[in-house]
């Protein structure tokens, strides 16, 4: 990174670590919260007899909208004000709990040049307290050249 807060495409090398973000422990408060702000009115996401009881579900589910949030979050930082996040894609392959610390992962995997900017492919993902993977994605960061415009918004696809 150089110049400030700003991070440009020959900044970043494959094989670059994203700083991680972490967030937890989750509680049962985090998870009504964020469910009254989304409202997803769910039980599963804030009510434990109905979701280990009724459900058969092991604790309180952390939502995936939240942990949506926590991937564009990463990406988002780490891209800065002059980056743009283009495309995400992930898998909700387990469940997260109360009780747990979320850390969300990133790795540059490729990067690729346009005429008018660069393109940053990154392999992330969501670990907990074990480190088991819940959210295994991809996503695609647009970065402007250390010379180059600025992006464009609204940022058109290439």
């Amino acid at each position: 990174m150089a110049l400030g807060n700003a991070l440009f495409f020959e900044d970043v090398t494959i094989g670059d670590e994203i700083p991680g973000l972490e967030k937890g422990p989750m509680t049962t408060t985090h998870l009504m919260r964020w469910s009254a702000a989304m409202e997803n009115w769910h039980k599963i996401h804030y009510d434990r007899p109905f979701a280990i009881e009724h459900d058969k579900l092991p604790d309180l589910l952390i939502n995936g909208s939240l942990k949506q949030q926590f991937v564009m979050q990463l990406l988002a930082d780490w891209a800065g004000p002059g980056g743009w996040v283009w495309k995400v894609g992930f898998q909700f392959r387990a469940m997260n709990v109360v009780g747990e610390t979320l850390r969300i992962w990133g790795r540059v995997v490729d990067k690729r040049e346009t005429p008018d900017y660069g393109l940053i492919d990154i392999e992330l993902g969501i670990l907990n307290d074990t480190d088991k993977e819940s959210t295994p994605g991809t996503a695609t960061v647009v970065l402007p050249y250390r010379e180059g415009a600025a992006l464009p918004y609204p940022f058109v696809a290439p």
